[in-house]
């Protein structure tokens, strides 16, 4: 499962923001991988808005075990400060999650032919 969000940061808050980020804790780290938050990363707009994006087999999974890690709760507590519109949530609870409308990979395999790479773009294979 794909999963991609929203959050605002802070105008006011936005380089603290990207400092913490630049050295989450290690054991905050250990707690996202061990959890299920795979291929995760943060994008940041000059003006706050914060898409993230994460790879897991379950978003209520990931949430529950992060949920129940000791370090997660001190990072929510930290970083709930650089948002607005969290209607008293953590940030990790409160992210508006958006809708995926289109992956590439999903759409090639449906194609007749099978799935297209960058070194073979037309699928032309060569005949022996």
């Amino acid at each position: 499962m794909r999963v991609c969000f929203q959050l605002q940061v802070k105008p006011e808050r936005i380089a603290e923001y990207r400092e913490r980020h630049a050295a989450v804790w290690p054991e905050m780290l250990h707690a996202l991988a061990e959890t299920g938050w795979h291929n995760y990363s943060l994008f940041l707009r000059p003006d706050g808005l914060l898409i993230g994006y994460f790879e897991t087999l379950s978003l209520e999974q990931a949430q529950a075990g992060m949920a129940a890690t000791e370090v997660n709760a001190r990072w929510q507590a930290e970083m709930s400060e650089f948002f607005g519109d969290l209607e008293g949530r953590a940030p990790d609870e409160g992210f508006l999650v958006l809708d995926e409308i289109f992956h590439l990979e999903d759409q090639l395999a449906a194609v007749p032919g099978g799935p297209h790479t960058a070194e073979d773009p037309a699928g032309e294979q060569e005949t022996p």
